[in-house]
């Protein structure tokens, strides 16, 4: 079971496995750095004792001296191993369960929204992690998974990662706002991406990916590539899209939608563009509009709207 939550004002993405073994062997798996490198998605340098640094590395880069970006924060054997990576805290707990015992793990996620975000690839990974790690127990091999877009774009759905918000804006109106993580795509790819590897100027007709017959589409009044393309979308109508990195969290697009009124077909309609959107930066830019899916999420953005 995997969720996300938020806990004390931070989200916090809570996982649990059922495992076959004792919370002994699990807790050397779950601690012990020769065991980590086996599963775990970093090279982990660390003493076993609260204050403890720690550091993380992963297989292409270069470890840089002094430089330790962790801390031991709970050393409870064999129940509770919690610490700090960066701006996230992780926590490992084994309840025992007869012959063997329940993990939970925790991460409290760091970076308010903008690290919220990405948190449908975060469980993606940890489902691939902890798989590794339950084949370890059992003393056998883990098929490399290859379904990540489809994971992550699952957890992007179950977690309401995707969904668009309204908001008043001043002077009247309202901004309907999406924003999407893209894990770590190079900006430029982004960009190519999203105008289909054309130039676009202020006064050309939006680029395909850009638009869809839910929302009328006007002329470019703004580029700043590889970042920014504002668009008319109808009288008193722009959309926004923004390409925006960083170094701690990756790379996300967000759509600002400006109109009169929200209509909740407008906001499956992006949303469902976003859907594609997302799925194309992962290597599927062949997908066909979802007439279905775009009708379900038209019902609930109608329902909130009311």
């Amino acid at each position: 079971m995997t969720t996300l939550q938020t806990i004390n004002g931070e989200p916090t993405l809570r996982i649990e496995r059922r495992l076959k073994h004792p919370p002994a062997k699990v807790w050397r798996a779950v601690t012990d750095p020769a065991e980590l490198a086996a599963w775990f998605p970093a090279k982990v340098e660390a003493e076993l004792r609260p204050g403890a640094p720690m550091r993380f590395t992963f297989p292409e880069e270069a470890v840089v001296d002094g430089a330790w970006d962790g801390e031991v924060l709970e050393v409870d054997p064999p129940r509770v191993f919690m610490f700090r990576w960066n701006a996230d805290v992780l926590r490992f707990e084994l309840v025992p369960e007869g012959d063997g015992c329940l993990l939970v793990f925790t991460q409290t996620i760091g970076g308010g929204n903008v690290g919220r975000l990405g948190a449908g690839r975060t469980a993606a990974g940890w489902d691939a992690c902890l798989d590794e790690l339950s084949g370890r127990l059992d003393g056998r091999g883990v098929p490399p998974r290859t379904d990540w877009p489809e994971r992550m774009a699952h957890y992007i759905d179950v977690f309401g990662l995707g969904d668009g918000h309204v908001r008043k804006v001043d002077g009247g109106g309202y901004a309907l706002h999406f924003a999407r993580d893209l894990v770590w795509k190079p900006v430029d790819e982004v960009w190519r991406l999203l105008v289909d590897d054309a130039t676009p100027d202020v006064g050309d007709a939006p680029p395909a990916r850009t638009v869809n017959e839910h929302v009328p589409a006007g002329k470019v009044i703004r580029v700043e590539a590889p970042r920014l393309l504002e668009c008319e979308a109808g009288p008193e109508s722009r959309v926004l899209w923004e390409v925006f990195s960083d170094p701690a969290f990756g790379v996300r697009v967000e759509l600002t939608h400006t109109v009169t009124e929200p209509r909740a077909d407008v906001l499956a309609a992006w949303h469902v563009q976003l859907d594609l959107f997302f799925a194309a930066t992962q290597g599927k830019a062949d997908l066909s509009w979802p007439q279905e899916r775009f009708e379900q999420l038209t019902k609930r953005y109608a329902e909130r709207l009311s």
